[in-house]
């Protein structure tokens, strides 16, 4: 295998034999060695790592997730007229945390995790 590199762009090319190189691989193309072009192929396969924004916004999501079926709870118990689980200082508190899990992407402080929204202290129990 006869392996090319265009400077230009970095784009690596590879031929099953010299005559194929020689007639087809345009005349700019560098040669490079075998070795070269297995660690600029292993260096492309590696997944890209992923950015901190993106896995903010994942654990934002997740905690929104996690917390709507409380939400749900409480409207439903009011609809029905049941006795509700949720105080409604507690349903105000976890809204304001929802808005605020909202928010946190246009935040100042995004993505840094010591700045996230806190949760209300009570939500843990209700989750357990």
């Amino acid at each position: 295998m006869e392996y090319f590199i265009d400077e230009k762009n970095g784009a690596l090319f590879a031929y099953d034999d010299a005559d194929a190189a020689e007639e087809f691989a345009p005349k700019h193309l560098k040669p490079i060695s075998e070795q070269r072009a297995k660690i600029l192929i292993e260096a492309l396969n590696k997944p890209l790592p992923i950015s901190m924004t993106v896995k903010e916004r994942e654990w934002r999501d997740a905690e929104l997730t996690a917390v709507m079926w409380l939400r749900e709870r409480h409207r439903d118990q009011l609809e029905i007229e049941a006795p509700a689980t949720l105080t409604g200082e507690q349903y105000k508190e976890l809204l304001v945390y929802m808005q605020a899990l909202r928010d946190w992407p246009q935040s100042t402080n995004f993505p840094d995790i010591q700045q996230r929204p806190s949760s209300p202290t009570w939500v843990a129990g209700q989750i357990e």
